[in-house]
């Protein structure tokens, strides 16, 4: 074999090592799990009342990657019979063949596995057992029971996404306080004002693949009022906060503004649709995802404060 051949060789075979990685990482759903990390910081921050140790945060933030990424991998691969009919997830990797459903399913294991030992040994046994009824609750509870058979799935498969914030202030304080719970209920109503959005955006891909979302089996307007409900009973609850953790003025004056323009725009697309307009669903939906940063962000930085 020729050096111009081997060079040909190995560059095929770095190509298809990085493209492998790239389907494995796919498979995490790491946009969900950006998502749900984004949370994890600043509970870490209110439980501690100033900065943790850099490594806990680490440490911590590892875990949590592994346990969201574990659920979202067991989820592709239970759900890859229905992602195969649908526009928005016909490119995951177990609808293009990029990784066989086996490997999926070890590597979804494995993952799961390492994020419990690993916060176990890194952190504290409350978290690495939170991690685990966290994987539990998503694939068994949301994705095994409620996904296909309920119109209310994501409100209470949405408490899956709530645990971050538990597993961040376990690994602070080895227990559970009120600050942390308020903090879980704030995300558990902000969940379907925020992807109940999505769901009327891509009404047809679900009903292609008989999920009854909310935004399938129901009218605009319906899940436009829904939106409007949740958004401000999410905003109401981000405001518990003051009182439960003794939080200050910038976090308050962050979640009445970004709270008010969630609001705005819950109203704004429940407007449209009983106009018999489709609106701008995927405005709220991204909309939804800045509230929970900024507001997460404010949480981050008020305890910081000298005043």
């Amino acid at each position: 074999m020729t050096s111009s051949q081997l060079s040909t060789k190995n560059d095929r075979s770095s190509r298809s090592f990085g493209r492998t990685i790239k389907s494995y990482v796919a498979l995490t759903k790491p946009r969900v799990m950006e998502l749900l990390l984004v949370v994890t910081v600043p509970a870490m921050i209110l439980a501690q009342g100033g900065f943790p140790s850099v490594w806990l945060v680490l440490a911590t933030l590892l875990g949590g990657a592994m346990s969201a990424g574990s659920a979202g991998a067991f989820n592709c691969y239970i759900d890859r019979d229905m992602d195969r009919k649908m526009k928005r997830t016909s490119n995951r990797p177990l609808v293009t063949g990029e990784i066989s459903d086996r490997n999926a399913l070890i590597f979804s294991w494995v993952l799961g596995v390492l994020s419990v030992g690993w916060l176990a040994v890194t952190t504290n046994w409350l978290a690495a057992a939170l991690s685990a009824a966290a994987i539990f609750f998503y694939v068994v509870i949301y994705t095994l029971v409620l996904k296909r058979h309920s119109e209310q799935n994501i409100i209470w498969g949405g408490i899956a996404g709530c645990f971050p914030v538990l597993i961040g202030w376990a690994a602070v304080t080895g227990s559970l306080d009120w600050p942390a719970w308020v903090f879980f209920l704030v995300i558990f109503l902000w969940t379907p004002a925020h992807y109940w959005p999505l769901s009327m955006r891509y009404r047809d891909d679900y009903a292609a693949a008989g999920v009854p979302m909310l935004g399938v089996v129901r009218g605009r307007a319906t899940v436009g009022l829904q939106v409007i409900l949740y958004a401000w009973a999410t905003v109401v609850s981000s405001l518990l906060l003051i009182p439960a953790a003794g939080i200050g003025w910038l976090y308050t004056v962050v979640a009445v503004l970004s709270g008010g323009y969630f609001i705005f725009q819950a109203h704004r697309l429940y407007g449209s649709a009983i106009r018999g307009a489709e609106g701008k669903p995927m405005q709220v939906f991204h909309g939804s995802i800045t509230y929970l940063s900024v507001l997460s962000l404010a949480i981050a930085i008020d305890p910081l404060l000298p005043f």
